[in-house]
């Protein structure tokens, strides 16, 4: 027959033994609390013994909590630091970045304003200047090399008239509309431009390639010699482009003829000036106006 579930201690004399002694213990342990708390209200220096000896217990103890309190919150702040020194970093190179473009706009401001600073003298000294336009657009593509010039006929711009930048000779005016002129490049393989050469006079003349470059051949001495360096500007023959206008520099020695780099190119130019023809053309007579002969008058 199974004993019933509701069985007391009191019938293990095990347990009851068991019961009895952590009773004692309590009473004991309440008994010691109660001597120890009026020895301490009667003689607080009696403890300090026991409390020097818990401290040297507890101290390295305390110690090495502070220890490893110290070192996570070292820990911490390196981590903080580090977070801050890569946010700072990133924001210094953001601020690089944005001074980088600011400087580059800024030369290209500089080097657009010495271009107009340098053209708007050249007008200013020229009393045959028609007009000053910005040429907008080029083209690159092709061995036939055009620009178009932001003014026209309104602006008295006329077919045959040379047009130059600040830095030398950029074409002469092909074809004009009312707000637009279609220049011909001293680059273009139909352009040929009588020049003369700067250190001696020897006159040459000039004819573009379709490359970017010209090539410089000798008007009337046979086998001149061309030395890398030398500089041809315009000599006024040909009654279209006005004397002394740089044209190009030789880039290589040769004979006869030579290579040479134009020195205002038309990929770089962004103003241009268009210029009255050196010698233009005698205007037609009027109707029914006689044309005087030799020995008219003579009686």
């Amino acid at each position: 027959m199974a004993p019933p579930s509701n069985r007391r201690p009191g019938f293990s004399r095990r347990a009851q033994y068991r019961r009895f002694i952590g009773y004692v213990i309590a009473a004991t342990g309440v008994a010691v609390a109660a001597v120890l708390m009026l020895i301490s209200t009667l003689s607080p220096g009696a403890f300090s013994p026991l409390r020097g000896a818990a401290r040297d217990l507890t101290t390295p103890l305390s110690s090495g909590m502070d220890t490893v309190r110290g070192w996570f919150g070292s820990m911490t702040g390196s981590i903080g630091e580090h977070f801050g020194a890569v946010s700072e970093n990133r924001r210094l190179k953001q601020q690089l970045a944005d001074s980088r473009r600011l400087v580059l706009q800024a030369r290209t401001l500089g080097r657009e304003n010495r271009r107009l600073r340098a053209l708007l003298r050249l007008r200013d000294r020229n009393p045959d200047t028609v007009a000053v336009a910005r040429l907008v657009s080029s083209s690159a593509g092709s061995t036939r090399r055009y620009a178009v010039l932001n003014a026209g006929s309104r602006q008295g711009v006329r077919q045959g008239q040379p047009v130059r930048g600040p830095n030398g000779l950029i074409g002469r005016v092909l074809e004009t509309g009312f707000n637009n002129a279609r220049i011909l490049l001293i680059i273009d393989p139909e352009s040929v431009v009588p020049v003369r050469r700067t250190r001696d006079g020897m006159p040459a003349i000039i004819v573009g390639r379709g490359d970017g470059l010209v090539e410089v051949r000798a008007a009337s001495v046979a086998n001149a010699p061309f030395l890398s360096g030398d500089v041809f500007v315009t000599s006024g023959t040909g009654g279209i482009y006005p004397p002394n206008i740089p044209v190009a520099r030789v880039v290589r020695n040769a004979s006869d003829s030579s290579v040479a780099r134009v020195f205002a190119s038309p990929d770089t130019a962004d103003f241009a000036m268009v210029q009255q023809v050196f010698m233009p053309e005698a205007p037609p007579a009027a109707a029914g106006e006689a044309i005087p002969q030799a020995g008219d008058g003579d009686e």
